[in-house]
């Protein structure tokens, strides 16, 4: 894919701790070798990230998903800021799984804003774009000073769903905020959606659940950006087996999957839980697929350093 003679600059791609395996993939898909970098450990546990090539007048792609601990996005902004002051020419945060994104509005009183914050971090460092995926909430684009490529991953998780042959599909929405993502799913699919009303009484814990929709004899399809503790969904996939899905999976782009979600998951009626490598699984697991954002994310990289559109890596 590299082609330099569309720009001046050359490219160089680069990884943090978080994305080493992901981004592996990218930089195979891509044609290309991951620059090499390192980072200094001191005794106390602070670190200092180093290019140990030059950057100078490149184009700099550096994959990073900011998922805990902290260290992760801190690295990002440590790794941004190092190739800003190598005089590198433009510097890109590609960011498979952007944490903090559920602090995206106050919600109640006297709390953070925690996209925000990361937003203005980021730019701060110099970042001069961003590339993320199935953002928690499409606003948090906004909170950006520089230009943000916000990616789906549909077009790995739809023609996954098609081979699967499913003749009595149905596309649900775990949460009334999701129903924007599984419309766009089902009229992909030409398929009919439901929708799951959710109460609760406190992050992570869901009190009251009810499904709006026929799922009676259906296989059905829960999308979502993120599974964290899999309480939404292993209830949701109960509910459904109760009023009579034949099956239920669930497609979600970041396997937070954190606390007693393998539990949860292993005890459900989850038929197969799809989920992409934004994050890596902490261990693998019979019902989750994982698929690869790899191939993707080196089209649009390719795509974004030649200056050229991105409009159809969406479906």
């Amino acid at each position: 894919m590299n082609d330099t003679t569309l720009n001046d600059a050359p490219i160089k791609i680069f990884t943090g701790c978080a994305s080493q395996e992901l981004s592996g993939k990218i930089a195979e898909s891509y044609g290309s070798a991951l620059g090499k970098c390192s980072i200094l450990r001191f005794s106390d546990g602070e670190f200092q990230p180093a290019y140990d090539e030059s950057v100078r007048g490149a184009v700099v792609f550096i994959i990073q998903s900011t998922f805990p601990p902290a260290e992760h996005l801190f690295e990002l902004l440590l790794m941004v800021d190092a190739a800003k002051r190598a005089s590198a020419s433009r510097v890109v945060a590609v960011i498979p799984y952007f944490g903090y994104a559920r602090q995206d509005r106050k919600d109640r009183p006297r709390c953070a804003l925690g996209a925000k914050l990361v937003a203005n971090l980021l730019c701060a460092a110099g970042v001069d774009r961003v590339i993320s995926m199935d953002l928690h909430a499409d606003p948090i684009q906004g909170f950006f000073d520089v230009p943000v490529d916000h990616l789906h991953a549909s077009p790995i998780f739809v023609p996954y769903l098609k081979s699967l042959n499913l003749e009595n599909l149905v596309i649900a929405a775990p949460d009334v905020g999701g129903t924007k993502r599984a419309n766009a799913y089902s009229r992909f699919l030409k398929v009919e959606m439901a929708i799951c009303y959710k109460l609760r009484k406190k992050a992570n814990e869901v009190s009251e659940m009810k499904v709006i929709g026929d799922v009676a004899g259906k296989d059905v399809v829960i999308v979502d950006d993120m599974v964290d503790t899999a309480g939404t969904i292993t209830k949701a996939a109960e509910l459904m087996c109760e009023m009579g899905a034949n099956t239920v999976r669930v497609a979600c782009t970041h396997a937070v999957l954190s606390g007693p979600a393998y539990d949860r998951i292993n005890k459900s009626p989850i038929t197969e839980m799809i989920v992409s490598d934004t994050i890596p699984l902490i261990v693998p697991h019979p019902k989750i697929k994982v698929l690869s954002i790899a191939d993707l994310l080196a089209e649009v990289i390719q795509k974004v350093y030649t200056h050229q559109s991105i409009s159809d890596t969406f479906i």
